[in-house]
């Protein structure tokens, strides 16, 4: 049996409680992919490039190996396939998080039947940490230490101050 996992998402900025996911999944799985999803809908921070870019330097830093990133657009299931994965990993931070995620899974599972979700709960401490929270702090300056990788800091610091 398979034993690929694909991890999706925005990531617009990847946080540490993204990369704590990544870690623990890169443990568990052979191969991760993660997907970074390209929404119209949104008006993001960074380019899709540009997260895939913050993503694939921290992975590195952090020697997961088993670990690639890549951007796509479309239905999620069909990225899956394409990657030969058989599992979705979804972090989870609070019961919240949970409802909305429990529709997408069993959505995915009717789509494609050979798919699994598997929910990851974050670390404790990251349990409060999203990229609107990241966001919401760097475009008023305040200190990005332990949120993000801290080579990203003047990165999305600056970013956001442009955004302002």
């Amino acid at each position: 049996m398979k034993n690929i996992a694909v991890y999706p998402g925005s990531f617009d900025p990847v946080t540490n409680g993204h990369l704590d996911i990544i870690k623990r999944a890169s443990r568990v799985f052979e191969k991760v992919y993660v997907a970074i999803l390209v929404n119209s809908a949104k008006s993001p921070m960074f380019t899709e490039e540009e997260r895939a870019d913050m993503i694939r330097r921290s992975v590195a830093a952090m020697g997961l190996k088993n670990v690639e990133v890549h951007i796509f657009s479309g239905l999620l299931v069909d990225f899956i396939s394409q990657k030969g994965a058989n599992v979705i990993v979804k972090g989870l931070r609070a019961v919240s998080d949970f409802e909305y995620e429990f529709q997408m899974a069993l959505m995915n599972h009717k789509l494609l039947r050979e798919v699994e979700t598997m929910f990851m709960m974050t670390s404790n401490k990251y349990s409060y940490l999203s990229s609107s929270i990241v966001k919401e702090v760097a475009k008023y300056g305040g200190n990005l230490s332990g949120l993000v990788p801290d080579d990203l800091i003047d990165e999305i610091t600056k970013r956001a101050m442009q955004k302002k």
